[in-house]
């Protein structure tokens, strides 16, 4: 499984498995008014757009000065009703064949596409087909009785399904979706009860699983086909996909992964699988060993897709109207050092919740709802400001970027600050 991103600073928290994104949410009843996809005509001066999100503002000074430093490769993208705000590309998508990042790049999402998953599931309960009460034993088999009889999709899409999952074994090479997709089913049933069904799971592995093979039972589909279908079809995001390993490697618009080596140097991790990261908390993981991003995790985007995405979930693209809702409605409390925008040293949360695989937050006031995700080489975070129209994206390809840090930057440009 993919890992989370959390806090630049705080390195376990940003890549420790599952761990809760940089983010909020919008409550049950907030309208999503989010833009249309990136590269519609850019905000005409004048029209209440804050400075410090104007090229040359505050932000856009900020990300290019980390890129100066060598400190971001990457795109970052803010876009507001329906326009272009900034969009900026920095640093290679492929160094070998020199090949530049840009607007419409693919980069690896990590735990940033784990929503796909809760957004399959809410479209199969709305048609019907499943509800959110279901254990996993009214779908699947082979799991023991007090999982299969206790712990419901509810629990599993909210993090609080009490199970605990076996660590992965990170210098796997895998050859072919079929081995990837056996692996992952086979895992997931070796999860085990840690505490009661409604108790916090320290993000097991199970919970992103359990739902994707649900998924595939009730549909007769892969996961990876579901979602292609389902979702980035629907909603217009033709550069966005589960590549495989040699599609990382043979397509120019997929950025690969910089990953920083003991030494300092970097490595393109997916040409280099022998090499492994030397962070503790990810020690010997390389996300180019996986020949898929597993079922109910990952996938790839551009940052248009992105938006895209996010304002499908406010026009009826892919849920209806009070799925959104159910969708980004909060759920659980967190604690700041659970993560999301409750951790936040420069703009704290008002308050911050979980909901479906997004945590939630108000912030000064107003809603924001973000995703991230980290492994090595590879970052990502998009969030929605739906009081006010503005979604936000950043990617980056290459280790040593404060993912955390430019998203708190991200949303004191879009907010405002004291």
């Amino acid at each position: 499984m993919d890992s989370d991103s959390a806090d630049g600073v705080d390195r376990r928290r940003l890549l420790s498995r599952g761990g809760l994104a940089a983010a909020g949410m919008v409550a049950a009843g907030a309208p999503l008014v989010g833009a249309r996809p990136a590269g519609a005509a850019a905000a005409p001066a004048g029209s209440g757009i804050p400075p410090a999100t104007r090229p040359g503002g505050a932000y856009d000074r900020y990300v290019a000065k980390l890129a100066a430093e060598g400190r971001f490769s990457g795109v970052v993208l803010l876009s507001h009703r329906g326009r272009t705000v900034l969009s900026r590309s920095y640093g290679m998508a492929d160094e070998e064949r020199g090949i530049p990042n840009g607007e419409n790049t693919a980069f690896s999402l990590s735990s940033a596409g784990k929503p796909f998953h809760a957004v399959a599931v809410l479209q199969l309960a709305q048609q019907g087909r499943l509800r959110l009460s279901d254990t996993v034993g009214t779908h699947l088999t082979g799991y023991a009785e007090e999982i299969a009889e206790r712990v419901t999709l509810h629990h599993l899409l909210t993090g609080t399904s009490g199970l605990k999952t076996p660590d992965e074994d990170v210098r796997r090479v895998f050859r072919s979706r079929e081995e990837v997709h056996e692996f992952y089913e086979q895992w997931a049933r070796q999860a085990t009860p840690e505490a009661p069904p409604g108790t916090p799971s320290s993000h097991s592995g199970a919970e992103v699983a359990i739902p994707a093979q649900i998924i595939e039972a009730v549909t007769g589909q892969t996961y990876w086909d579901y979602v292609q279908e389902n979702i980035f079809q629907r909603c217009g995001m033709t550069g966005s996909g589960f590549y495989t390993r040699p599609q990382w490697l043979a397509d120019q618009h997929v950025a690969h992964p910089y990953m920083a080596l003991a030494d300092g140097s970097h490595v393109d991790a997916v040409r280099h699988l022998d090499e492994g990261s030397p962070d503790p908390y990810v020690l010997g993981k390389n996300p180019g060993r996986a020949f898929i991003d597993a079922p109910g995790d990952g996938g790839f985007a551009t940052a248009p897709d992105l938006v895209r995405f996010a304002r499908a979930l406010g026009d009826g693209t892919v849920l209806h109207r009070h799925y959104a809702e159910l969708f980004t409605g909060p759920k659980i409390p967190l604690a700041p050092q659970g993560g999301g925008l409750a951790a936040r040293r420069d703009v704290p949360a008002d308050a911050s919740f979980g909901a479906y695989q997004m945590p939630v937050g108000l912030v000064r006031g107003q809603w924001v709802w973000s995703r991230a995700g980290a492994n090595p080489g590879v970052g990502a975070n998009w969030s929605v400001y739906p009081d006010t129209g503005w979604i936000g994206v950043v990617l980056t390809n290459r280790d040593g970027a404060p993912l955390w840090e430019i998203a708190e930057q991200e949303t004191r440009a879009v907010v405002g600050h004291d």
